[in-house]
């Protein structure tokens, strides 16, 4: 690692630690020659995921979409923000645990509702009433039931 304000390459590390939530390490270095400090934050790069949509177009892959979904499901429901945060992450784990470069967005939509589902059951419905475009009272009554039993 070269130093930022002398440019020598005889730096060496003198403390590391977990960063961002143990998604980065945090090195402090130390220039061997002119004495200075500075920090390092080391981050795994990922290979981007790739979501295929419903007219096969393909799109980055953006968190901020999965939390608009469930939060806009949740909206004015008992659920704490860490729930939603904690099936958002849970969501991105197993999406990213398939090891696969492409996905369809089909596939994320049905983690969404198989985790939502044991969240609550009203945003259950709101989000499957949108993502499976119910047409009419007897999708939902279908679901509904589908439910109860």
């Amino acid at each position: 690692m070269k130093c930022p304000f002398c440019s020598s390459e005889n730096t060496r590390v003198i403390d590391s630690r977990p960063a961002d939530d143990n998604h980065a390490i945090r090195r402090r270095r130390l220039c061997d020659d002119c004495g200075k400090r500075f920090t390092t934050y080391e981050k795994v790069e990922t290979i981007p995921l790739i979501v295929i949509k419903k007219d096969n177009n393909r799109e980055q892959y953006d968190r901020s979409k999965i939390e608009a979904g469930v939060l806009r499901a949740c909206h004015k429901r008992p659920i704490s923000a860490a729930e939603i945060t904690k099936l958002i992450d849970d969501v991105e784990v197993e999406i990213f645990n398939r090891e696969v470069k492409e996905i369809p967005s089909s596939e994320i939509g049905e983690i969404v509702v198989d985790k939502i589902k044991d969240l609550d059951p009203v945003a259950y419905v709101r989000f499957a009433s949108v993502y499976r475009e119910f047409k009419d009272v007897n999708t939902f009554m279908n679901e509904l039931k589908k439910m109860l039993v």
